[in-house]
């Protein structure tokens, strides 16, 4: 039997089903599990408690916070960050006596994302890259890149830089970073890094 090296940080206390892929350098931390046909990219790092679902899709660079279950049909770009006790759902209907493992719906996370602690992110929905969204929040619909969304349902309170920092444009549509000096402009409801 050929052994195969690992190089990403278990804790004794996870479980990870045979055929998971875990990239370089990821750490999985304390009674975290993932499912046998989910893939994690390099550089991420699963808090305490944390529950990957068959088929899950993690892009690099990805925290992911205590207490969170994402379950099949999520797809997170690279470089998000899912705050602690946050959820994914993967039917819209659900009941215990229906089996409805068929009708799982996709949901995507571009790069960048922030979903807040305890938020709740309803299948079959996108955000766009550098979305942002609010502790609590419950978000039952898609936004478009650098959307900070809050409430419940989510709704669109503003826009976000890629560096976590409120936009706001002025009379050209164009706002400044105050912390990173990248300017973006707002055009038809798109905002693009300029």
């Amino acid at each position: 039997m050929e052994s195969r090296k690992i190089n990403y940080f278990k804790h004794d206390s996870a479980i990870i089903d045979e055929g998971a892929q875990i990239g370089e350098g990821s750490k999985i931390w304390h009674f975290s599990h993932v499912m046998g046909t989910a893939i994690i990219g390099r550089g991420c790092n699963l808090g305490q408690n944390v529950y990957i679902d068959a088929q899950v899709v993690i892009g690099d660079g990805v925290k992911i916070q205590n207490n969170v279950s994402v379950y099949q049909g999520v797809e997170i770009g690279d470089d998000c960050f899912l705050g602690p006790s946050c959820v994914f759902t993967n039917v819209t209907n659900p009941r215990s006596e229906v089996v409805r493992r068929h009708e799982y719906k996709k949901t995507k996370l571009g790069n960048g994302v922030t979903i807040g602690a305890n938020a709740t992110v309803v299948c079959g929905i996108e955000l766009g890259d550098y979305v942002f969204v609010g502790a609590g929040a419950v978000v039952t619909k898609s936004f478009p890149a650098f959307a900070m969304v809050v409430g419940c349902p989510a709704i669109q309170k503003g826009w976000m830089s890629a560096y976590g920092e409120k936009l706001v444009f002025d009379e050209q549509g164009e706002a400044k970073c105050v912390q990173s000096g990248v300017v973006y402009r707002l055009e038809n409801g798109i905002v693009e890094k300029l």
